[in-house]
């Protein structure tokens, strides 16, 4: 009988423990800053004029996002802004790359989905989530109220110098040029105390929540994290937009992106005003 009591017990305790594992969620909250060094020449651009557009640029890279996450899923958003008028007088494109408008994970079934609204048209990008090579370290500091380890991994992305260019004086050569690569160091900062794989953007694959990432360039760090809250918002993959594969996704991201920058090139905008076109590296 007492074998039976104890049997019984075990049971149920592994039950609840599934269902705990089950319920549990979180909500983080994510702030993104970008350190930019661009050289403004002040016989091309007026001090005023120049003040504006890196407060431009300081706004279009200090966003919101939220992180809803669970033991195998998270769901990525950024937060609703307004976003920063151009300068007076001036018509001003951001050649950058894009961001994600809900990314959707599963660390499970590693795949994810994301759902980008891109030249006004809405993609459903699925595949595979791959694997990041991270090195743990030993080295520890806290973030809010979370004790948070060190660890790092690289990754080759495209060497674009940041800096300014004018209509005037812009190479329509230069983009069919084989693209520079190099080799960044990416930081990440997890912590234990919550046992999920989950972070923000693409990052994840570490044995705990990552609390904060930096590129060398690009800094996110979390401000607020919420576990079980009240009013949890559903985990919802999204199914809206035209699906394809990430390679399929670039592909076509590329190809709009050399037809927005010939025809903005060819358009003659340098009659009425000064049109500048600002290039964000890393």
């Amino acid at each position: 009988m007492k074998l039976i009591v104890k049997v019984f017990i075990v049971a149920a305790l592994l039950l609840i423990t599934k269902v705990n594992a089950q319920e549990f969620q979180g909500e983080a909250t994510y702030k993104s800053k970008r350190k930019i060094d661009i050289k403004l020449d002040s016989t091309q651009i007026a001090s005023g004029m120049a003040d504006q557009m890196m407060e431009m640029l300081k706004k279009q890279f200090e966003k919101t996002y939220i992180l809803n996450f669970n033991k195998e899923e998270s769901i990525y958003k950024e937060e609703e802004a307004l976003s920063a008028p151009n300068p007076q007088g001036m018509d001003v494109v951001m050649v950058m790359a894009g961001g994600s408008d809900v990314l959707y994970k599963n660390s499970k079934e590693k795949r994810y989905t994301n759902q980008n609204e891109s030249f006004s048209k809405l993609f459903l990008v699925k595949d595979d989530l791959k694997a990041i090579e991270w090195t743990l370290e030993s080295d520890t500091r806290n973030i809010g109220d979370y004790t948070c380890f060190k660890a790092t991994t690289t990754r080759e992305v495209e060497d674009i110098e940041s800096g300014i260019s004018f209509n005037h004086d812009t190479d329509l050569s230069a983009t069919d040029k084989e693209p520079k690569m190099k080799e960044i160091t990416i930081t990440a900062w997890y912590t234990p105390q919550i046992p999920v794989s989950a972070g923000p953007g693409d990052y994840h694959g570490l044995p705990g929540l990552i609390l904060e990432v930096n590129d060398g360039t690009e800094t996110v760090i979390c401000s607020k994290i919420v576990l079980n809250p009240k009013n949890a918002s559903k985990i919802v993959e999204p199914d809206n937009g035209k699906e394809l594969t990430q390679e399929a996704y670039d592909k076509i991201m590329e190809k709009k992106m050399k037809e927005m920058e010939e025809r903005f090139r060819s358009s003659g905008r340098g009659r009425d005003g000064e049109s500048i076109e600002i290039r964000i590296g890393g």
